[in-house]
């Protein structure tokens, strides 16, 4: 009996095992699959940042073929492979999968060096077809490479795109991974789905946050010389701004897209920005590309529509953001001396616009307001890196330590910003512009308790963002914003 359970336990484990050696493999895509990303956009933008010329041998890497432009590009490029947006609910499956005795199988169009690299990393994969320099592994190519390895029906490919219809018609089950709602419905028409993995929810809201439309609020600055002249009256005035106000905030948006693209790996780097879209995957790269130049050209004629004065300063403001995204943020100090002017020059271009002269006293009042700000930004930064246990500020020239210092700094220069609008209200130019300038020096006490106000939100880490933008969702400033304005308004009508 002992001997005929024994035998019964080794065909009941001969055949388990060839129960899980039938199993088919699992082939699954890399790029917008494993990962949200494409290995080919990530290396074509990290060549050009490394080194521009790059801008003009990627056309002739092209012209070779497209296996060996990703061959070149993987070369010369140096993407950190392990701050990749990974498709993590897909590879825990994967590994379940593995466990069960399926074998997995990374088969992608991206260059073999990069394949295996991630390959290495994951550590689930057991085999690696990739392009190799001469053939570019996608589409019907690829169908036929797997077929030829495995036989039609014979392994279930996990896949993206409508390159990857003619592998899933030869698979035995397609697994649909961040595909579009069309495609999916595409696949479960004409192959026979196994799985699917939706992708995440975009549209509309996640292209708000591309754009940054929330930071458009900073623009209104554009309207201070307006206010400041107390022309309110003025239709033309109005008009002209509104035309300046899209502009700027075209341009802007433009420059937030670049500033991201360039620093995708920094941001992925940071607890917070790591999930803006370009940087998570939810809107690929070469969208990003293809928005940047054209969101600017919008600018240029709304820009022109303003009038020649504006779209001079406009093109100054542009100039300066590209130099800060490339250069002058990674300064120590110059990096928030460059902010404090980028809001200035809002208020420039406003008054460039209306055909306004700007007063020393706005211009020094706002200068000093905005670098506090600026640190204000800075020292938030420096104290989420200091939580997260890092020393240096990635992509900055800032150690975590010099926090208390850059606070010092803020604190100093927005007390320096109400002795300027303290010297401007006791000056003789206020009495030409308001009728009783003794109410309006509330405003002196009102404009250091919010400056106090914001520093001490920082100090406290509840500014997780900018500070204009905190400003405008915060009560308390709002609150403060509301009596400062009112001031002005009972100052300029007067006490009955």
């Amino acid at each position: 009996m002992l001997f005929a359970s024994q035998v019964h336990n080794n065909l009941f484990s001969t055949n388990l095992s060839g129960a899980i050696l039938a199993l088919p493999p699992i082939v699954v895509d890399l790029d917008g699959t494993l990962i949200y990303t494409d290995m080919l956009h990530e290396t074509a933008l990290r060549a050009v940042r490394e080194d521009l010329a790059n801008v003009f041998r990627i056309p002739f890497w092209l012209l070779q073929g497209k296996a060996v432009l990703k061959t070149k590009l993987a070369r010369c490029a140096r993407v950190d492979l392990q701050l990749l947006p990974y498709n993590t609910e897909l590879i825990e499956w994967l590994k379940d999968k593995r466990l069960a005795g399926h074998r997995l199988v990374l088969c992608t169009a991206s260059d073999h060096s990069i394949a295996q690299a991630i390959a290495r990393r994951l550590n689930i994969f057991d085999e690696v077809i990739a392009s190799d320099g001469r053939h570019n592994l996608s589409g019907i190519s690829k169908a036929a490479r797997l077929e030829q390895q495995f036989g039609q029906g014979n392994f279930d490919y996990a896949g993206n795109s409508a390159a990857d219809l003619p592998v899933w018609e030869r698979a035995r089950h397609a697994i649909v991974v961040n595909a579009s709602p069309l495609l999916t419905i595409e696949a479960n028409n004409n192959v026979n789905v196994h799985k699917t993995f939706p992708r995440p929810r975009a549209g509309c809201r996640i292209w708000s946050k591309v754009v940054r439309i929330h930071q458009w609020l900073k623009n209104l600055l554009l309207f201070a010389p307006l206010v400041a002249a107390h022309d309110l009256t003025n239709g033309h005035a109005w008009a002209s701004l509104v035309l300046a106000f899209l502009s700027f905030s075209l341009c802007a948006s433009s420059v937030y897209i670049t500033n991201d693209l360039l620093d995708i790996e920094h941001d992925r780097l940071h607890p917070l920005k790591r999930k803006r879209p370009l940087a998570s995957g939810r809107v690929p790269i070469w969208q990003g590309v293809c928005a940047a130049p054209l969101l600017f050209i919008l600018s240029l004629v709304f820009g022109y529509w303003a009038g020649w004065p504006f779209l001079q300063w406009l093109v100054v403001y542009f100039l300066l953001t590209c130099l800060y995204s490339l250069w002058l943020k990674r300064l120590m100090l110059v990096d928030c001396f460059t902010l404090a002017l980028l809001y200035t020059l809002r208020i420039i271009a406003g008054a460039a616009a209306i055909g306004v002269t700007l007063t020393f006293w706005l211009l020094a009042f706002s200068i000093f307001l905005f670098l506090s700000l600026a640190f204000v930004k800075r020292y938030a930064e420096m104290e989420v890196q200091l939580l997260s246990g890092k020393k240096k500020i990635h992509g900055r020239g800032y150690l975590s330590s010099d926090a208390q210092l850059i606070q010092t700094l803020g604190i100093m220069v927005g007390c320096l910003s109400v002795l300027v609008l303290a010297l401007y209200l006791n000056s003789d130019d206020i009495a030409h512009l308001y009728r009783s300038p003794e109410i309006v020096w509330i405003g002196v006490p009102t404009m250091l308790f919010w400056i106090s106000w914001i520093w001490m939100q920082a100090h406290r880490g509840n500014m997780h963002e900018d500070p204009v933008i905190f400003a405008v969702k915060d009560r308390v400033s709002l609150v403060s914003g509301l009596i400062f304005a009112a001031l002005l308004v009972l100052g300029s009508i007067g006490l009955p």
